[in-house]
């Protein structure tokens, strides 16, 4: 059993070894889900790290994660077995309706298909990783995460798979520390998580909970089903609802549109991220929100403000990816697909494309957008209730 740093995963586990201490069984727990352990990682104080560089020049440079067990050979039942279920008695699969067609059609779950993921993603695109990643429109990144989150497949597996491959091949070491630091931030977050347990309804800066927030129900539900005018952005939500995962590039654009754009709180985006991804990890889900919107650990700055134009322009230059989850916009030029608006009527025609129709106009000017936002960190900020800028 694990726990890693999600509190309800702690309860559920002490709860069992209860339940089973008292049937005379002995329960351990292990933190098979992380690298080290939660207790392992410390700064020279003896205390948890609030910094994720320096949190991971420890664990990287002073710590060796242990190597996976073989398989075992065989599993012995119990003399006596209870009666049990079958699984599939449990009707836990959905059909009608059934919501999970396009979760099954680009996830396999299970061990074996952990183990293929990690191995195609060694063999055919860590080389490219640091500017794969950032690219939506290729296959550029482990897609690892829900694969990890079940428990299908361990980090220290993925770790070690990943040193050994970079020691058999010349050249891909500085690709395998880039992935393998994407494996200590999730190491990270559940670290805080299990130093600030509320940290998926709490900023970790406290100071922000003066924000003055927007209460906007139209805007989180465009942006919510991929309707906010903005192609990269619904794209994003879309990949979102229609697969359960969403590339993390998109991730971040999506985040400071829904937090910096529509000022509405990081809490939103982490209820619906927890209740669609695949993926939704307590620690990682919530650190990342956090990150976004300024009040976590080594946030992105409040002012800084995703252009969502601007990154569909530089991450997905071709528009491959939005015209992947925004079909309505397949046939508009590369120039104007990541904002459509701007196009000539005669381009948005022979695209098919009326805006307002086919495809909704932007719910808010970015600029004003980018403007209210600062405005209302300024405010906050001189109360003093905001730590400024830098």
């Amino acid at each position: 059993m694990r726990s890693g740093g999600d509190p309800a995963a702690i309860r559920r586990d002490a709860a069992v070894q209860e339940r089973m201490a008292g049937l005379g069984v002995a329960v351990e727990c292990f933190d098979g889900g992380l690298l080290v352990g939660q207790d392992r990682v410390r700064s020279k104080a003896g205390t948890p790290f609030k910094v994720f560089t320096p949190f991971w020049k420890t664990l990287s440079t002073a710590h060796e994660p242990a190597r996976p067990l073989p398989d075992p050979a065989a599993l012995s039942p119990p003399g006596n077995a209870p009666a049990s279920d079958a699984l599939a008695a449990w009707g836990l699969l959905p059909t009608s309706p059934d919501w999970a067609g396009g979760l099954r059609d680009d996830w396999t779950p299970g061990e074996a298909a952990a183990a293929g993921r990690l191995a195609d993603f060694l063999d055919a695109i860590l080389r490219d990783y640091r500017t794969g990643r950032d690219r939506p429109g290729r296959d550029g990144t482990s897609r690892l995460s829900p694969h990890l989150h079940w428990g299908e497949i361990s980090p220290r597996q993925v770790w070690h798979a990943a040193q050994h491959r970079a020691e058999a091949a010349a050249g891909l070491e500085p690709a395998m520390e880039a992935f393998l630091r994407e494996i200590g931030w999730r190491e990270f977050t559940h670290g805080l998580l299990l130093a600030n347990p509320d940290m998926r309804t709490e900023p970790m800066d406290s100071r922000f909970k003066a924000l003055p927030w927007r209460n906007d129900d139209a805007g989180l539900k465009a942006w919510q089903r991929g309707r906010t005018g903005y192609p990269i952005v619904d794209a994003g939500m879309r990949q979102l609802w229609r697969t359960g995962w969403m590339h993390n590039r998109v991730r971040m654009i999506v985040g400071s549109f829904l937090v910096k754009d529509l000022l509405l709180p990081w809490q939103s985006g982490e209820e619906w991220f927890w209740d669609t991804l695949v993926d939704a990890d307590a620690a990682n889900n919530s650190a990342n929100w956090q990150w976004i919107a300024g009040c976590g650990a080594d946030p992105a700055p409040f002012f800084r403000v995703f252009n969502p134009v601007l990154q569909g322009r530089k991450f997905d230059p071709d528009g491959s990816y939005v015209r992947r989850y925004v079909p309505e916009l397949e046939r508009l030029p590369d120039r104007y697909v990541h904002e459509p608006w701007s196009a000539p009527a005669e381009v948005l025609a022979k695209a098919g494309v009326t805006l307002g129709r086919t495809y909704p106009k932007p719910i808010v000017d970015h600029g004003a957008a980018r403007d209210r936002a600062l405005e209302a960190f300024r405010a906050v900020k001189a109360a003093g209730k905001v730590a400024p800028p830098g």
